[in-house]
């Protein structure tokens, strides 16, 4: 081979490299950004997740329970007089 084709295949391999990290390069930003979506996304539902277990907490309070119970089904603490404790009955002996 001569000078000038072993210089034209260097130069088309250097090209040949050069386009294929520019294409690395391209495909890596891609996914970085990506990333960054997926990332968000997540601290977006971790701040929601603390919210609802805020709103569960606050929903069954045993205060509010309570209330409920007494305002809208009617119901008392019985007396202690009324209640009637039931024991299991043993079997075999």
């Amino acid at each position: 081979m001569n000078k000038q084709m072993l210089l034209a295949v260097m130069i088309f391999l250097v090209m040949i490299s050069a386009m294929g990290v520019i294409a690395a390069k391209h495909e890596s930003r891609k996914r970085f950004v990506a990333l960054q979506a997926l990332e968000k996304a997540r601290d977006q539902m971790n701040v929601e997740w603390g919210q609802l277990q805020l709103e569960q907490g606050t929903w069954a309070t045993n205060s509010r329970v309570e209330r409920i119970a007494r305002e809208k089904l009617h119901m008392i603490n019985s007396d202690m007089a009324a209640v009637v404790i039931v024991k299991q009955a043993t079997q075999g002996k």
